[in-house]
């Protein structure tokens, strides 16, 4: 059962993402599902499915993307798929958790949302992070300074925000790389 949830999550996301080219999209949320449950396998104690779905769900009421209320998609989504109440609220509250924006110098306080959260920011680090920058400026008029910008005020500030040291290990080469290129760009400039 929770293979054949999981396999619909990938499709449904794959669907509602088709066409997105600002960092957002299908590929972004398997990187991040792939990134969480490399984490999970450090951390037995946590519950796979949770960690999975909330994943897969954790783009489809982006307040960048969407106009919903209430993560009315993962919602609705989860609910045709029959998951009960109880763990569509701690999914939702997995999802609301990962937001850098909304969610500025807080940790999730569930395992499952530490690992999300992490999983989510490591794909805003390093050679991925650069050029998802730079998609989402370019899908939404950002200039190349303001773009840069984005490195400071909020990619740089992320290796330090991980909750897991598995994600730290991950981060710091990934947060290296990205001063690297942040030196060269500024030398070319």
């Amino acid at each position: 059962m929770d293979e054949k949830i999981i396999t619909n999550a990938k499709e449904y996301i794959k669907a509602l993402f088709e066409g997105n080219a600002d960092g957002h999209d299908e590929k972004h949320t398997l990187r991040v599902l792939k990134n969480a449950q490399s984490i999970a396998s450090s951390y037995p104690e946590s519950n796979f499915l949770l960690i999975s779905l909330s994943a897969l769900l954790h783009d489809v009421d982006d307040h960048k993307l969407f106009h919903t209320v209430n993560n009315e998609n993962a919602r609705s989504f989860l609910k045709e798929q029959g998951v009960e109440s109880k763990k569509i609220e701690e999914i939702c509250s997995i999802i609301n958790a990962v937001s850098f924006s909304k969610n500025k110098g807080k940790s999730p306080e569930t395992i499952e949302g530490k690992i999300v959260q992490d999983a989510d920011r490591l794909d805003a680090l390093g050679a991925i992070g650069i050029a998802r920058t730079f998609a989402y400026g370019g899908k939404n008029g950002r200039s190349l300074s303001d773009s840069v910008q984005h490195f400071y005020d909020k990619l740089l500030l992320l290796k330090d925000s991980m909750n897991t040291e598995e994600a730290r290990k991950l981060a710091d080469e990934r947060h290296k790389f990205m001063e690297e290129f942040l030196r060269e760009l500024e030398r070319e400039l």
